[in-house]
């Protein structure tokens, strides 16, 4: 199966859903964020650096129970008129 090349709005979503799943993460480390996720360090660090801009629906859940940020809340943050960078997310 081949994937069609991500879009640069598709690229800039998930570089902002990075930038806020680090923010949301604060001072606590990778590794603690994504044991609690049940995800590799490494899955999170592609997902944060916008690597992986189109995680697995169940992985951003993960993620969010993790960090205590609903779904909502990222989605809304992560919309195309939203600037991830001026929202404040309650983690």
């Amino acid at each position: 199966m081949v994937r069609t090349p991500l879009t640069p709005s598709e690229r800039q979503r998930g570089e902002r859903f990075g930038a806020l799943l680090r923010q949301a993460r604060g001072d606590r480390s990778m590794v603690e964020v994504a044991a609690r996720a049940g995800v590799s360090a490494e899955t999170l660090r592609k997902i944060e650096t916008g690597r992986a801009p189109t995680p697995a629906f169940f992985t951003v859940a993960a993620l969010a129970a993790a960090l205590q940020v609903s779904l909502d809340e990222l989605a809304t943050a992560c919309l195309p008129d939203g600037d991830c960078g001026d929202q404040a997310l309650s983690a």
